[in-house]
């Protein structure tokens, strides 16, 4: 297991083609998927043939970035991903998370968002850091903020299906190592 960053109580891990279950079971659960999907899972061929490839491709792409498999330190078990990706600016990665619904109320999305910005900040040479949800999705908002990010604009954009809740836009927060740095030096 080819282990990209330690916390507390994650590892984060590259993904590999054995994952297809796991990522499997993740979709299939309507409630994971309900600001993203409606609810709808998504379908083991879309994930063995596009999401799968996709993550895996990340790694020759972008060293550093990409999409990491969270998995319990205690017990092995997967407990969904989280992605720390370039967003078009060369200066800018998104950060983004999926769990499994076991894992939700428990920290896990900040303690690996945490972990990740301050790789990012500290041995990857990124200036900022963004993050996006739909306005609606409260929990994420949350994970967000506890990580530090703020939000920084409310937008809306076209979806192929109404999803509930989408009427309200998508937020994105965001922030940059200047602030993260400011914060560091608070803790101290």
């Amino acid at each position: 297991m080819q282990v990209f960053l330690e916390t507390e109580r994650l590892l984060l891990r590259r993904f590999t083609e054995a994952d297809a279950d796991a990522l499997c079971d993740l979709d299939a659960d309507p409630e994971v998927m309900r600001f993203l999907t409606g609810g709808k899972p998504t379908p083991r061929d879309e994930i063995e043939n596009e999401v799968l490839p996709a993550f895996l491709g990340y790694y020759e792409r972008f060293a550093g970035f990409g999409f990491w498999a969270a998995i319990e330190r205690s017990t092995g078990e997967f407990l969904g991903w989280f992605h720390f990706r370039p967003s078009g600016d060369p200066d800018e990665v998104e950060l983004g998370y999926r769990l499994r619904r076991s894992a939700w109320g428990k920290g896990y999305a900040t303690e690996g968002s945490r972990a990740l910005i301050r790789k990012g900040f500290t041995d990857l040479g990124v200036g900022r850091v963004v993050a996006e949800t739909m306005a609606a999705n409260v929990a994420s908002r949350r994970v967000m903020e506890k990580s530090g990010l703020t939000h920084a604009r409310t937008f809306h954009q076209e979806w192929p299906g109404r999803i509930e809740g989408s009427e309200h836009g998508e937020v994105e927060y965001a922030l940059t190592k200047a602030d993260w740095q400011r914060r560091q030096r608070f803790r101290q």
